[in-house]
């Protein structure tokens, strides 16, 4: 018997909560850096609002700080965000079955903690008996979330002057942790989290974190080309064999 959409829902925002503790102090500090740049604080909620994208807030906070154009703030952060491309691709076949509208609403809503939630979730159904409302509990959960621990950050961070020094944006570092790692079992996720990892330390002297967005977009590139080819029927009957005879 499947459950109610609101069920469903709160079954969504129950599962992202561990994900939430740990937006919690990557929120404040981003609120924290909002006070301490040419942004006013309303400038900061707007942001939190209309973007919802943590990485690149904080990347844009950055860039607008250091006066760059607005041509080079647009460009990094699409930089950053394409790694949502690679999760799209992965969520599509458990949500191509939606209706248009609610395809964009659930985009809208996709973060790096929202995508691993949700991806788990489905991996326990088969494509195409899935119903948004999972997706959109954990999205909309996640969303709310970011925009209080943004507010505390923009309305008490300054105060706090010392705040980032304390090391709190390692509950971030631990929660991409706790994200990645769960998903490396396929070859695609593996051959994409070496290419960027291993680019990013080998191109770590480039200005500007030039190396670190040329990894990411590399990474991405790696793990879309797999993914299409994996999707290619000659080699999901390839896989199926495989398989097959190693039972």
């Amino acid at each position: 018997m499947n459950a109610s959409p609101l069920r469903e829902f709160a079954a969504g925002a129950r599962d992202t909560i561990p994900m939430m503790i740990g937006a919690a102090p990557f929120g404040v500090i981003f609120g924290t850096l909002v006070t301490a740049s040419p942004l006013t604080l309303w400038h900061g909620q707007l942001m939190s609002l209309a973007v919802f994208a943590g990485s690149a807030q904080f990347i844009a906070v950055g860039l607008i700080a250091s006066h760059a154009s607005f041509a080079v703030i647009w460009a990094t952060t699409l930089v950053v965000n394409l790694r949502h491309v690679l999760y799209s691709a992965t969520l599509s076949p458990y949500v191509a079955h939606l209706p248009r509208r609610w395809r964009w609403a659930l985009a809208g809503l996709m973060t790096d903690e929202v995508f691993a939630v949700v991806y788990a979730h489905y991996q326990k159904r088969a494509p195409g008996e899935t119903g948004p409302h999972y997706f959109l509990g954990s999205g909309v959960a996640m969303y709310l979330n970011w925009q209080l621990w943004t507010l505390a950050g923009l309305l008490f961070g300054a105060a706090f002057p010392g705040l980032k020094s304390l090391g709190l944006d390692f509950a971030m570092v631990a929660t991409f942790i706790a994200i990645i790692v769960p998903q490396l079992v396929a070859v695609r996720f593996i051959a994409a989290a070496a290419a960027s990892g291993v680019l990013s330390f080998a191109w770590q002297g480039w200005p500007y974190k030039l190396g670190l967005l040329a990894a990411v977009f590399v990474g991405v590139a790696v793990g879309m080309v797999l993914s299409l080819m994996e999707n290619r029927p000659q080699t999901k009957q390839r896989l199926k064999n495989a398989k097959e005879r190693t039972q």
